[in-house]
């Protein structure tokens, strides 16, 4: 599975403690073994599918677009607090 990333994303990622990474890492994994495992959105964000996991007891989001059966674009990861609204700008 290829992953493809976004600035925004990556931007995130270097933010985050090696902890933090790690969590985001597995969701990452988890996401290109079965990329079908998220929430697909619709309206604004059609084309979009979330995923949803737990970092240090909150939850957090990844959201991403399936380009094609082999690859996948990392969107956007981050707390639920504002994190639509950073999706719908970006």
């Amino acid at each position: 599975m290829q992953i493809l990333v976004t600035p925004t994303f990556l931007k995130t990622i270097k933010k985050l403690h090696p902890n933090q990474k790690k969590a985001v890492d597995k969701a990452v994994q988890f996401i290109s073994n079965d990329p079908t495992k998220g929430v697909s959105k619709v309206g604004d964000l059609e084309g979009i599918a979330i995923y949803k996991f737990r970092m240090n007891n909150q939850q957090w989001l990844l959201a991403y677009r399936i380009i094609s059966k082999k690859s996948v674009k990392l969107l956007l990861v981050g707390p639920h607090e504002n994190f639509y609204r950073e999706l719908k700008r970006g």
